[in-house]
């Protein structure tokens, strides 16, 4: 299957009109991600045309808001400390090693977070089972190819045991590698005590304090479960019991049909489930782009034994028990009237994540969640209840809801480090790319609907579905990064033949007023 890819001229504002000598608010849509995670209050276009984004939190005052707890320490027991070793704890941890900061990380429960343990790498084992499934099964395509295989199966344990075995490995060097390089992993939940303070320790037993000049908050998330349903994590399961693949029900329910929703229904159907999406939204995949939702329900959905209702929340959901199914009330999004009744033999929530920050002791520096999020600026710094910023603290990943992305708060944390050692950076999160790894993978960068600027050539934004959708995308999401323009990137050379002509033959079709550098960025070398 050929890849699909989203990259269009700027259409819905006119390219006469850049040029304007005031500024105006635009609305513009992000991938799959609300304004909110960037921290932009309005985006506006300046004099020159280019388009700005105004953040909260850029004027802020650094106040010490100490409160009642006392003064900072006037000596460390560690330049850096992490609270959480996720995939964001880990890469900010081995870069301040890096820069050569004294470094610890608290860990209260397993070493890898939610990515390695219960999301992106067990999630990603039990999808290749399914890609490698899914070819098996296809006849025609062995046919093509001149193969007779076999009725494919499958073992249950099998594969639950490869996904469990693959995250087990992955965290055992994650763990490694922080040792190995004199990271100190410290066992417990962390609590912020105060300024530049934190204890820790298990439960029943006495809780250390350990103090830092710098602190990075990195507790993740965990799965959200509206009001309503009842899990058992045995018929009604989330994400999390998902994972462990206890057994393929013959028809599943998934509520959500977004990232964790669409990836599960490919595992699911693979192994020969049926599935029913509920959606409360009027379309599947609401946050995706909208061309790309249409062209992926064709692929993705209408082939498959998959069905769905949309406009609907599932306001009860009540477990299998006594012989009786799983029991789902339906309730029309608009109306809020009961519409229908399902009994299926399990449900998966997929309702997306919330942030994991009870209990870190934030009221201790006058810090108020927002529906449970640190509040931070551009910078990734604490913002305290009064809109000043907490001096040396910091908080990455999930738990600021910028972007819930692992490979985002890896590079927050990175961000962060380059900061605190007298580097200021600023992570451009439009540059991120994003991926659903379903067969085929749905990949995409930056804005929705504005995708490039024909008068200067500046990428905004990059769709792709198809084969090794989610490896083609990173050349879309450094152009944007760097901030090379499509008329220099045209004349890279793309190896013949591969897939990544598709993003060659992109961009030399792409229609930009203009001209090229005059020396190309691709044959110089860039200083770091």
């Amino acid at each position: 299957m050929h890849s699909t890819l989203s990259f269009s001229r700027a259409t819905t504002v006119p390219t006469t009109n850049y040029a304007f000598h005031s500024q105006s608010p635009i609305n513009l849509r992000f991938c799959g991600l609300r304004r909110e995670a960037f921290g932009i209050s309005i985006l506006t276009r300046s004099s020159s045309g280019r388009v700005r984004l105004s953040t909260r939190g850029r004027s802020k005052r650094i106040s010490a808001s100490t409160g009642n707890n006392g003064t900072p320490p006037k000596s460390f027991d560690y330049d850096l400390i992490i609270i959480g070793a996720g995939v964001g704890g880990h890469g900010a941890a081995l870069h301040a090693v890096e820069k050569g900061l004294k470094t610890a990380i608290i860990e209260g429960d397993v070493v890898g977070g939610t990515c390695v343990n219960r999301g992106c790498v067990p999630s990603k084992a039990l999808l290749a089972v399914s890609g490698r499934m899914r070819e098996l099964q296809s006849e025609h395509h062995m046919k093509a190819l001149g193969l007779q295989v076999s009725a494919a199966g499958y073992d249950r344990q099998g594969v639950a045991g490869h996904a469990n075995n693959l995250a087990s490995k992955i965290r055992s060097n994650l763990t490694n590698s922080m040792k190995a390089l004199g990271v100190d992993i410290l066992t417990g939940f962390g609590t912020i005590v105060g300024p530049q303070k934190v204890k820790y320790g298990k439960v029943g037993f006495t809780d250390n304090v350990v103090t830092a000049k710098d602190i990075i908050i990195a507790t993740g998330s965990v799965p959200f479960v509206p009001k309503g349903i009842e899990v058992d994590g045995k018929t009604v399961i989330t994400s999390d019991h998902a994972l462990k693949l206890e057994f393929v029900p013959d028809w599943i329910a998934i509520v959500g049909s977004g990232y964790i929703g669409l990836e599960f229904s490919d595992v699911y159907t693979a192994l020969g489930s049926e599935v029913t999406f509920i959606e409360a939204l009027d379309q599947l995949m609401p946050g995706f782009d909208p061309e790309i939702s249409k062209l992926a329900q064709r692929v993705l959905i209408n082939p498959r034994k998959i069905d769905y209702h949309t406009g609907v929340f599932a306001t009860k959901i009540t477990p299998a028990r006594d012989g009786k199914p799983v029991i789902i009330e339906l309730t029309d999004a608009k109306t809020k009237e009961h519409k229908d009744t399902l009994e299926v033999d399990a449900a998966l929530i997929a309702t997306g994540r919330a942030p994991f920050t009870n209990g870190l002791g934030l009221e201790n520096i006058n810090v108020v969640t927002q529906r449970g999020f640190v509040p931070v600026d551009e910078r990734m710094r604490v913002i305290d209840a009064n809109g000043n910023l907490v001096p040396h603290l910091y908080c990455i990943g999930d738990a600021n809801g910028k972007m819930m992305l692992a490979h985002a708060a890896s590079a927050q944390g990175i961000s962060v480090v380059e900061q605190v050692t007298g580097r200021d950076h600023v992570l451009n999160h439009l540059s991120v790319p994003a991926a659903c790894f379903t067969h085929p993978e749905i990949s995409m960068v930056g804005l929705t609907e504005l995708i490039y600027r024909p008068d200067n050539g500046e990428i905004l934004g990059v769709h792709i579905f198809g084969l090794h959708a989610a490896d083609l995308i990173h050349e879309a999401s450094n152009a944007i990064a760097l901030g090379t323009r499509i008329q220099d990137i045209k004349f890279a050379v793309h190896a013949h033949p591969t897939l990544s002509e598709v993003l060659d033959e992109l961009f030399k079709s792409a229609k930009v007023k203009a001209p090229a550098s005059t020396s190309s960025p691709i044959s110089e070398p860039v200083a770091a």
